[in-house]
């Protein structure tokens, strides 16, 4: 057991980043099984691949260029901006699942945690990313979309409960 408490912000960005390098592994995997794959249309995928929803393209990167107000940002660049997002947002989010943990326990935090995550993810694409709304995405880029989210919103909830039975042993 440790001895010390992790606190409850530094368990949530640990939790994210878990989750966010789920999500990431999951999109290496369907790469590497899909070379062939069509790819998301009008958006260019990240280091060069397609992009298997909007979240594997630059689609964030440039939402960032238009809310930031920064310079025209090449496909390549925001790609770059895409992982950046991807990483520190993924990273923070998971704190979410922490606080709703202490309020709500399980499954309920988890539940809550991956609709709200799924219901910015499918709204924010087509209100500020210029995308087709979900109704009107292939079938192969929602599943995509739900598969990759699923895997970090079960691997951040994973750990943040691993993370608090090893420092509240008794459900503190």
């Amino acid at each position: 057991m440790l001895t010390r408490d992790i606190p409850w912000p530094i368990r949530g960005v640990i939790a994210g980043f878990a989750g966010t390098a789920a999500m990431t592994a999951v999109y290496s995997y369907l790469h590497t099984r899909r070379p062939g794959a069509v790819g998301v249309p009008d958006a260019a995928g990240i280091g060069g691949k397609v992009g298997l929803d909007y979240d594997d393209t630059g689609v964030p990167g440039h939402i960032a260029e238009n809310i930031l107000h920064l310079p025209s940002l090449t496909d390549r660049q925001a790609g770059e901006m895409t992982l950046a997002i991807r990483w520190s947002y993924g990273s923070a989010f998971g704190i979410a699942h922490v606080v709703l943990r202490s309020r709500l326990g399980e499954p309920r935090a988890t539940l809550l945690f991956g609709g709200a995550l799924m219901s910015m993810t499918l709204s924010m694409f087509p209100l500020l990313g210029r995308t087709p709304p979900p109704w009107r995405w292939t079938g192969d880029s929602m599943v995509t979309c739900l598969v990759t989210h699923a895997a970090y919103i079960a691997t951040a909830a994973a750990t943040d409960d691993v993370l608090r039975a090893l420092t509240h042993p008794r459900g503190e």
